[in-house]
């Protein structure tokens, strides 16, 4: 059993292919499938945020040089974490109101379920379609309020972006629609 679960946490050999995917980590599928049906959010639009936020690597962490007078160091640029790229105060506040204490943002079943919810909020908030991944994603990256408020339109690169995201939850979608989700 030990070794079935070896290298889990290790990202898969390959992004491009969602049923490739499926057959590397069917537990992944599993929890995705999970957080769909008590969330909403589509297994394809969860993939497709996943890949873009952290390339599926379980302790991923955004980070920026910082040079000193005879060195330069990586730091992180901000308090995300994990697959979901969850900061600090807004995990804190998905473990309030979910009472999940033992969420991990390095655990993948935990990432998924964080996307799902957070989708959920910002479908009630905002009014954007879980089927929508361009505009869940600008939220996801912008915050809820900074969605409803625009921000998004400030920063010329992340439109870009979320149409990448969007472009891949569609094909993640027409994948899966091949390899139906086992269990």
């Amino acid at each position: 059993m030990l070794s079935s679960c070896a290298g889990s946490d290790k990202p898969p050999s390959t992004v491009a292919d969602a049923c490739r995917m499926q057959t590397e980590r069917p537990h992944w599928f599993k929890a995705m499938k999970r957080t769909e049906a008590k969330w909403g959010v589509p297994v394809s639009i969860q993939l497709a945020t996943i890949s873009r936020e952290s390339s599926f690597v379980a302790d991923a962490r955004p980070m920026k040089k910082e040079r000193g007078l005879f060195f330069i160091r990586e730091v992180p640029r901000s308090s995300a974490l994990g697959y979901a790229q969850a900061i600090d105060g807004t995990w804190e506040w998905y473990i309030r109101d979910t009472g999940n204490r033992r969420a991990d943002r390095t655990e993948f079943e935990d990432a998924s379920d964080f996307i799902g919810w957070y989708m959920k909020q910002n479908n009630r908030m905002n009014g954007v379609s879980m089927a929508d991944a361009y505009n869940q994603y600008l939220a996801y990256h912008e915050g809820k309020a900074g969605f409803a408020r625009g921000t998004y339109r400030n920063k010329t690169w992340l439109p870009p972006v979320a149409r990448d995201v969007q472009s891949w939850a569609q094909r993640y979608e027409a994948q899966l629609q091949s390899c139906p989700i086992r269990g």
